[in-house]
């Protein structure tokens, strides 16, 4: 018996998932990865899945942060009744 496995059973029962749900799980987030939503889920690991995927919430991340400062930067050079019609559209 694995050392995984044995680590699993102790545990307890409500915490334990199979190697089948783990890999329809990563099947399933290989799927939202712009980068291998095409490839054969057959053909990548699923530790290249989770890597992928770490790296593509950082890029996202990255993203809202630089769209956040654009945003702050368009309200400083709006009138206030623009700047206020853009922040009530936000808010919606």
């Amino acid at each position: 018996m694995s050392s995984r496995r044995s680590r699993s059973r102790n545990t307890g029962g409500a915490s334990r998932i199979s190697d089948d749900q783990i890999n329809d799980l990563v099947s399933k987030l290989q799927q939202l990865l712009p980068e291998l939503r095409n490839t054969s889920s057959d053909k990548v690991s699923a530790a290249r899945v989770l890597q992928d995927t770490c790296n593509y919430i950082r890029s996202l991340h990255r993203e809202v942060d630089d769209l956040s400062e654009r945003l702050s930067e368009l309200l400083a050079t709006t009138d206030t009744n623009q700047a206020a019609l853009i922040r009530s559209l936000l808010m919606q």
